[in-house]
């Protein structure tokens, strides 16, 4: 009699767990993940690390599987690190988030903008949240409700905000300074900032304008030349025109004196017309 001997091979559902599901680490330092999984039969490992900056290396072949992360950058934080089971009979995934912490960086400010409010705006990446202050020429710069920061959009560990003057005068001018800190560092940026002349600065006048000015006022063009000239003409013609006519009346009138004594004609005796360039009269000669 012949003996059967028949195996029966059992099939399960793969499973995976993680070592950590909560990954923390600093920025700078390395970090390994592991990946363990169940299964009928065994199944295949896979790490899902998709746009994972930090180098990185993984190791399948053991149970259980490893995921380790070198020099990890501060790029990576918030990204979702995946460790997939597989078989014939179907899959399991299990995800973790990395968590990076990692010093301030101010990455972006620039001078004020007008807006409804006039903004210092600014970008500061940090993990965990990093605390701001903002110095004006060197002192504290103490928030109230006209003058104080805000945050407008938060994007994982970047933050974007502003610090929100309201109608600023030529007394908030000079220099601001943003303090980002938290317990891996910090980090500062400073920004020059003008918002109104000082009154009475658009009304001085500088040597250049001085020079302008002076030069503008000594200017004499061709046409002043020629009119100057046309005016002192007409003047001198006018003098000598008067003049002539003077001499004209003087003349007529020696000429009458001369000769109205011994005139033929007219009135004899003692009397005779006195005439000159202004009047005529009757004179009487006293012999």
């Amino acid at each position: 009699m012949l003996g059967y001997c028949v195996v029966v091979s059992i099939a399960d559902l793969p499973s995976a767990n993680l070592s950590n599901y909560n990954i923390t680490v600093v920025e700078g330092k390395s970090i390994t993940l592991y990946c363990d999984t169940t299964g009928g039969p065994p199944p295949n490992v896979s790490w899902v690390v998709t746009n994972l900056v930090s180098n990185h290396e993984s190791d399948t072949n053991k149970n259980p599987a490893s995921l380790t992360i070198k020099n990890v950058s501060s790029m990576d934080s918030g990204l979702e690190i995946s460790c997939v089971a597989e078989n014939i009979v179907g899959e399991d995934q299990v995800s973790a988030e990395l968590t990076v912490f990692f010093a301030p960086n101010i990455t972006f400010i620039e001078s004020p903008t007008p807006d409804h409010h006039w903004c210092i705006p600014f970008t500061v990446k940090g993990n965990p949240k990093p605390t701001l202050q903002w110095f004006y020429e060197g002192a504290v710069l103490n928030e109230s409700e006209y003058i104080c920061t805000k945050i407008h959009v938060i994007n994982q560990s970047e933050y974007h905000g502003c610090l929100q003057l309201d109608n600023p005068t030529h007394l908030n001018n000079g220099a601001y300074t943003l303090l980002a800190k938290n317990d891996y560092g910090e980090d500062e940026k400073r920004v020059d900032a003008h918002f109104m002349a000082v009154p009475g600065d658009e009304y001085e006048t500088t040597p250049n304008d001085l020079g302008d000015a002076t030069n503008n006022s000594n200017q004499i063009t061709s046409t002043d030349v020629s009119n100057k000239e046309n005016e002192d003409s007409i003047t001198v013609y006018v003098v000598v025109g008067i003049a002539a006519l003077v001499c004209t009346g003087l003349v007529i009138t020696l000429i009458i004196l001369k000769f109205g004594r011994h005139s033929k004609f007219g009135m004899k005796g003692k009397q005779g017309w006195f005439c000159t360039f202004w009047n005529c009269g009757l004179y009487e000669l006293r012999l």
